[in-house]
């Protein structure tokens, strides 16, 4: 069947459909909403069907039930149709003795896709599965569009990214990585809590984009008559919180960068950044591992999941490498004397990656030409959960300096299957260093004009009052359950992904 002829055959099977709605109006409300059910299918799964046929025949329970119709096969005076709600499928057996000619004639004009709410007996078949025997069917929903395929599902990615709602009906896969992202972020609420962390709310809506390097969205408040920026990161108001004398404070939230989209980047996206103070950015490390491992026990199962057919495992002690550790334990093609010659470090990158053929690399400090090496050629092989510390302070321009290296950050940053899954470091807490330390990044040359932090004196006002010494982090979310879930995708773990408009 060409394509035309697919469409065609679409709109008639949608224009019977209105019209067998048309005539269900005539005699019945289409939509009522005075149907509850007593059950879902997982209860009756769970409850009976370890029952024999004669016990479920001599109890003789009761149901009620509703959901969508899956399948349905009609066989002369009795046939069965399969409904699926959100715990699961099960069978309902219809007999024309038992419904009426007319409720059965009814019942023959349903389509797969229709919902409905069933009341009947729990019994099981001959070949011993939980079913119901229907007393009553009533349409509560009529499904206008037919379903895709039952036996290829919808095979059009973006499909299903646009239509969520049908890839969820078809595929219980995929409505189990949400159940796993929905568990996973309660989960994270309750440690969160339980280790005496306060969840709070701060403004999405920011007059300076601060807390990261990234681009903004912008919009206009028209009642102030000004410009403001979506939120890149929530950073700087929790860290006013610590400032206001709350030691313990976390934000489980959206952020929004106005940049590209791929396999793991969404312009909105869901992170928790948490901060504590009378800690650093040791204290952090030891937190999130020991957070992430829990995770993944309590959620997966096992501290041993698989990830794109490699094994990861959790129940070892996360790596801790410099980034010139990493690199040369990661590669065969560099040792401790090239990443430490910077005429080498820079013909190489410029070899390497041609946006540096015409970016001027002379600036640059050792530890920032030994990131980009990093970043180019190396964290993408980092599959084993790894800590990368000594971070160029140039491009941290929030966190402390390290006490024996003066050009490089207390941060970390958390590597597992090839990309980065948390961020974090010792505050900086210094009122008057963080004020030059935003003017430097403000003149950087070496970062674009919509990357740069902005100065906010508001912030700058705030650590003057006197911020503890604090640890910080912040961890990806998306990124996070498309590792507890086996997805390839970021698109695969967030209920409406960003896609370019339809045609």
């Amino acid at each position: 069947m060409n394509n035309n002829q697919t469409i065609e055959n679409m709109h008639r099977l949608i224009s019977e459909r209105y019209e067998k709605l048309k005539k269900h109006k005539k005699t019945e409300n289409a939509y009522p909403n005075n149907f509850f059910p007593s059950h879902n299918t997982k209860e009756l799964h769970e409850n009976f069907n370890n029952s024999t046929r004669e016990e479920l025949l001599m109890n003789n329970i009761f149901v009620k039930i509703s959901g969508r119709i899956m399948l349905k096969r009609i066989m002369g005076k009795a046939s069965f149709i399969n409904i699926q709600d959100e715990s699961g499928r099960i069978q309902i057996y219809i007999e024309k003795n038992i419904l009426g000619q007319n409720e059965y004639d009814n019942f023959k004009q349903l389509d797969i896709g229709d919902i409905v709410y069933i009341t009947g007996y729990i019994f099981k078949t001959h070949k011993d599965e939980l079913s119901i025997k229907a007393e009553l069917i009533v349409l509560l929903a009529k499904s206008l569009r037919p379903l895709p395929d039952k036996f290829h599902g919808i095979s059009d990615k973006e499909l299903r990214y646009r239509q969520r709602y049908l890839d969820l009906i078809m595929h219980e896969q995929v409505k189990n990585i949400f159940f796993i992202r929905s568990k996973t972020i309660s989960l994270i609420r309750q440690i969160m809590t339980r280790e005496k962390f306060l969840e709070v709310e701060t403004p999405m809506l920011h007059i300076i984009p601060g807390g990261a390097n990234a681009k903004p969205f912008i919009t206009h408040h028209n009642a102030l008559n000004t410009d403001m920026f979506l939120r890149i990161a929530p950073e700087l108001y929790l860290k006013k919180l610590i400032v206001g004398g709350f030691e313990r404070v976390f934000e489980l939230n959206r952020n929004f960068r106005n940049e590209g989209i791929s396999t793991r980047h969404n312009p909105e996206f869901t992170m928790i950044e948490f901060y504590a103070a009378y800690t650093d950015y040791n204290w952090m490390m030891t937190f999130t591992e020991n957070l992430i491992k829990e995770l993944m026990i309590t959620i997966m199962g096992s501290l041993k999941i698989k990830y794109q057919d490699i094994l990861l495992d959790f129940s070892k002690s996360f790596d801790k490498l410099t980034i010139c550790e990493a690199i040369i334990k990661y590669s065969n093609q560099y040792d401790f004397d090239k990443i430490n010659d910077i005429s080498f470090l820079k013909k190489e990158i410029k070899r390497l990656d041609a946006k540096y053929q015409s970016i001027s690399l002379e600036e640059m400090d050792i530890y920032s030409l030994q990131l980009i090496l990093f970043e180019n050629q190396i964290e993408e092989k980092i599959y084993f959960p790894t800590f990368i510390i000594d971070y160029p302070l140039e491009i941290s321009p929030l966190a402390k300096a390290s006490k024996n290296k003066p050009n490089i950050a207390e941060r970390f940053e958390l590597f597992i299957a090839g990309r980065e899954l948390a961020n974090g470091f010792s505050e900086l807490n210094d009122p008057e260093e963080q004020s030059l330390r935003f003017k430097q990044q403000i003149a950087s040359k070496s970062l674009a004009d919509d990357e740069k932090m902005f100065y906010d004196d508001s912030y700058i006002k705030a650590l003057e009052y006197g911020m503890p010494p604090t640890g910080g982090c912040g961890i990806g979310i998306d990124r996070l359950i498309m590792l507890m879930t086996n997805s390839p995708n970021i698109r695969d773990v967030i209920f409406f992904p960003h896609l370019r408009p339809e045609i």
